[in-house]
């Protein structure tokens, strides 16, 4: 079982996988700007970028 299954047919719609993708860099400015947390800012731009990885660079299905 995977943490992120590119293939799985809830990603099958583009503006899924977008929303996926760019909620935990928007989460990841809050942390940073107005709570001042950089690690939790961290994490998730971390979290999105493995999320953009995993569904428009490393997936099979179109």
């Amino acid at each position: 079982m995977k943490f992120l299954d590119p293939d799985d047919p809830f990603f099958g719609r583009a503006w899924v996988r977008w929303v996926t993708v760019l909620l935990p860099f928007a989460w990841g400015i809050v942390e940073f700007g107005w709570l001042g947390s950089p690690f939790w800012g961290l994490i998730f731009f971390a979290a999105g970028a493995y999320a953009a990885w995993m569904l428009f660079f490393n997936r099979k299905g179109g």
